[in-house]
């Protein structure tokens, strides 16, 4: 019953830091077209990684798409990992590396709701 509490709590955490991050990028804030841009990513690449980190998010909260969800999150985060190594911004892999394990995390005691 504590893992399910602590569980639904990571997920949430989860979700909203994936919607405030994948609007920022939707909305094309300054900060996320300088740091992407750096990466070739113009203003519609930076929208439509902002629009599929927010449908991951949004995929995660329900049990029948939630790995689907967390694996489009993790995929998306993983990218940036590798884009801040190609830049050997170690700085910035230490950054992202907690949400990526948040998200395998996740995954290892599935969703709170599942049935299965």
């Amino acid at each position: 019953m504590i893992l399910k509490i602590v569980n639904s709590i990571l997920i949430l955490v989860a979700v909203f830091m994936g919607f405030k991050q994948g609007y920022a990028m939707f909305s094309a804030k300054p900060e996320m077209l300088d740091m992407f841009g750096k990466w070739g990513f113009n203003k519609s690449g930076l929208m439509i990684n902002g629009a599929v980190t927010i449908i991951a998010a949004l995929l995660i909260l329900y049990p029948k798409t939630f790995v689907w969800g967390n694996f489009l999150m993790a995929a998306g985060i993983l990218l940036i990992i590798c884009f801040h190594l190609f830049d050997k911004d170690i700085k910035g892999v230490a950054i992202e590396l907690p949400f990526l394990f948040l998200n395998l995390i996740i995954i290892y005691l599935q969703h709170p709701l599942n049935k299965g």
